[in-house]
């Protein structure tokens, strides 16, 4: 039978090194160069994501947020709503997120803006926020040959198929010269 000590020596030494793991991270990621982006094509992102009260507060809390329309039930209750709203800001930084999996993990080098932001519709707690981004432009940098930038449509609805929020993003990618 082992003592702990020989566990925890046996546990440490078969663990891969900090360096190993960071090797292995920067070998698989899943993000798209510059050249792989199509313009015209949309990615249909299986990730989902069901806001919850907790996910709401939270944000608002972190941001300093004090809007009531948001925290606050009573008032939120005496509004056209009915019932509190999703922070934008969370849903515009929720939409983005579940892009990267399948566009820019790995790869991007900066986000440089974003515009035309909207949210036609309001996100309650409980609604499951789908995304779809389409490839609008995507151009080699004039100044480094090792990136360029890709414009990217981002569009967010619920489980219902209303358009909650849509956003035009620029991101400055690597490209494959840099790979």
């Amino acid at each position: 039978m082992w003592d702990y000590e020989s566990r925890v020596l046996r546990s440490a030494q078969s663990r891969p090194r900090l360096s190993q793991i960071i090797k292995e991270t920067r070998t698989i990621m899943a993000g798209l160069y510059l050249e792989d982006f199509e313009i015209g094509h949309v990615f249909q992102h299986a990730l989902r994501k069901t806001v919850t009260e907790s996910d709401n507060m939270l944000f608002s809390v972190m941001t300093l947020n004090p809007q009531p329309l948001h925290i606050d039930f009573d008032y939120a209750s005496k509004t056209e709503w009915g019932r509190p709203l999703v922070n934008s800001l969370f849903t515009l930084g929720l939409m983005i997120g579940i892009s990267v999996n399948d566009t820019t993990v790995g790869t991007t080098i900066a986000n440089l803006g974003m515009s035309d932001v909207t949210f036609p519709a309001p996100l309650f707690h409980g609604d499951t926020v789908r995304v779809e981004t389409q490839v609008i432009s995507a151009r080699k940098s004039k100044s480094k040959t090792d990136r360029g930038i890709v414009e990217l449509e981002h569009r967010a609805f619920n489980q219902f198929g209303v358009l909650v929020a849509k956003c035009t993003r620029q991101a400055m990618m690597k490209s494959k010269a840099a790979a």
